[in-house]
């Protein structure tokens, strides 16, 4: 019985204790452990954990705060989500993923592998974030947008200065967005509506609506209206 490998067991529906142990199945879920899961975790369907994940990890003075994740989760091996998280169904994670505190995750979003997502982020329906992404705090990421490889998100004009902390400034991308590998975004930039960020630029302004920009620093050089294969 695999239950006496854990510190405590499941206890009603759903609900539970602090979690570690080995393989089991519960209510059709299937967890591959090692794995911890901290008290107030709520999950609201069926899930797979992988080996060595931490859901519901305690920051300063939330340890008691509920973290609650939608039916149909994937959690890959190695990814860490901390407390006061609220996350959708159908949820993925690659391998490592790091899901900082406080953050509004919705429906049918994935996140690749090394990617970390800080606090207070927002995170729409059908978001696809790809491997080795950063997202700093305070970023929005409305519904359908894309966000390639190792894209960077920042959100500090003056790191280090004596007010950045009460200064920060997330990126926003708006619905349908699409940002190419390896770009940088700068504090408080907005991505407009189905917009194409080129792999590798370097946005310091607005990007309007439907715009294809390139380059460092990025430029505007084409909607994607005029791009067949968008059409």
């Amino acid at each position: 019985d695999s239950a006496r490998n854990s510190r405590e067991v499941f206890i009603g529906d759903g609900e539970r204790n602090l979690e570690v142990g080995f393989s089991r199945t519960f209510m059709n879920s299937h967890i591959l452990e090692p794995f911890v899961v901290f008290p107030n975790v709520v999950w609201e369907g069926e899930y797979t954990i992988g080996h060595f994940s931490v859901i519901g990890q305690p920051f300063k003075d939330g340890e008691k705060i509920e973290t609650r994740i939608g039916n149909n989760a994937t959690i890959r091996s190695h990814t860490v989500i901390y407390a006061g998280n609220r996350i959708g169904q159908n949820f993925q994670t690659g391998h490592g993923v790091m899901v900082r505190e406080l953050n509004q995750i919705g429906d049918n979003v994935s996140i690749g592998t090394h990617s970390i997502v800080e606090h207070h982020v927002l995170i729409g329906n059908g978001v696809r974030i790809h491997s080795n992404v950063f997202i700093p705090e305070y970023c929005i990421l409305e519904d359908e947008c894309w966000v390639g490889p190792a894209v960077v998100m920042t959100n500090a004009n003056y790191p280090r200065s004596k007010s950045v902390k009460e200064k920060l400034t997330g990126a926003i991308i708006e619905k349908g967005a699409k940002i190419g590998a390896g770009a940088v975004l700068l504090p408080g930039v907005r991505i407009g509506k189905n917009a194409l960020v080129g792999s590798g630029a370097v946005v310091t302004r607005d990007v309007e609506e439907n715009g294809v920009v390139v380059g460092n620093p990025s430029r505007l050089i084409n909607h994607i209206t005029n791009i067949p294969e968008y059409q």
